[in-house]
């Protein structure tokens, strides 16, 4: 009975953080889901980036866009960095790994493009580096973060978009960010595609 009544708490903890994180930010999400629409529709792209189970966030974030989220649909342009380790281990090599992700930003991102950020503590370097070489791009950045939201809360424009999820458990955080992505991937084929 221990290991079931544990289950169930983790469940009802974990759910409460996602269905307040959703609820309190959805006018965020939606205003979020807007300014990528904007980007796709002007034919720019969708860069996202993490560390750990965040960048496994946004890998599933950008292959979700790439294919289908529930409408068979066209692919829509999205990269996640960090997915090619050749490009992200010769980076960290040869210019330090708080280098990883600026440089590629450098490299990839043009103006108009969005980058969006998931870090469960807001203190990631190498994202606070991706911050900088973003806005030197001249590309937006929508941030997903826990905690606080870090530093990178300090880094954003007043355009820009944070939704932090404000617990201090990984994975809640990281429970929470997935559905408030999952609600971006539902707007955006909504639409773009309709119902």
């Amino acid at each position: 009975m221990e290991l079931e009544e544990r289950i169930v708490n983790q469940l009802h903890t974990a759910l409460g953080i996602s269905a307040q994180t959703v609820e309190h930010y959805s006018p965020v999400i939606a205003d979020a889901s807007e300014q990528l629409l904007a980007c796709l529709m002007s034919e720019h792209k969708i860069i996202c980036a993490g560390n750990g189970a965040s960048q496994s966030i946004a890998n599933y974030f950008t292959t979700t866009l790439m294919q289908r989220f529930r409408e068979d649909r066209p692919g829509l342009p999205a990269i996640a960095l960090g997915a090619d380790s050749g490009v992200t281990t010769g980076t960290a090599e040869e210019s330090g790994y708080v280098q990883t992700y600026a440089r590629q930003i450098q490299a990839l991102g043009l103006p108009g493009d969005v980058l969006v950020l998931i870090s469960s503590s807001g203190n990631d370097r190498n994202l606070i580096q991706a911050i900088q070489a973003a806005h030197d791009r001249e590309m937006q950045v929508i941030a997903i973060t826990g905690r606080d939201g870090g530093n990178i809360t300090a880094l954003l424009e007043p355009t820009e978009i944070e939704i932090c999820v404000a617990a201090d458990d990984d994975p809640s955080i990281h429970l929470a960010q997935m559905l408030t992505l999952q609600c971006l991937l539902d707007l955006l084929e909504y639409q773009l595609f309709g119902a």
